[in-house]
């Protein structure tokens, strides 16, 4: 890992985004990136897909959300803001790359003045729960849509 940014999707990378693939394996975890795009134009200012580069070589795509209720019928239920989906490309995982999308979502969070990052999972032998909890996320006791909910405290983690 040299030097890896995000960008913004645009008429000049989105071809690049739609042929970003994970590992074979991993496909049962993660929806493709047309997908996330897709959500990505639906559901607007929410929101925040970027592509990960490092030099001139796209090696992911990480979206993040911001102030979405998962139970907007529970008046207790408070926005979130966190990571909705993560996609590195096949032959570049274990490089750094998933940490440092997560680290830059949390970075934008904290910009945006808020203290925890959420994400959710699908469990099961080869999925990404083991590398949310390495990362400092817990799993809250939640599950949406089947899958895992987990919180990173942004304060507790800055100061680590």
């Amino acid at each position: 890992m040299a030097d890896p940014r995000l960008e913004k999707v645009t008429s000049d990378n989105v071809d690049a985004a739609l042929r970003l693939r994970v590992r074979p394996d991993q496909e049962r975890f993660v929806a493709p990136v047309v997908k996330s795009l897709a959500e990505a134009y639906a559901h607007g200012e929410t929101a925040w897909p970027r592509l990960i580069f490092d030099g001139e070589e796209l090696v992911g795509f990480v979206m993040a959300f911001f102030d979405i209720r998962f139970y907007p019928a529970n008046p207790d239920d408070r926005p979130r803001s966190g990571l909705w989906r993560l996609n590195i490309a096949d032959g570049r995982q274990g490089r750094g790359y998933g940490r440092f999308a997560v680290e830059a979502v949390c970075e934008e969070i904290r910009r945006r003045g808020q203290s925890r990052a959420t994400v959710t999972w699908a469990e099961g032998e080869g999925g990404p729960e083991e590398f949310y909890l390495r990362l400092g996320f817990r799993r809250t006791g939640e599950m949406s849509g089947g899958q895992v909910v987990g919180e990173l405290d942004l304060i507790r983690a800055a100061a680590d």
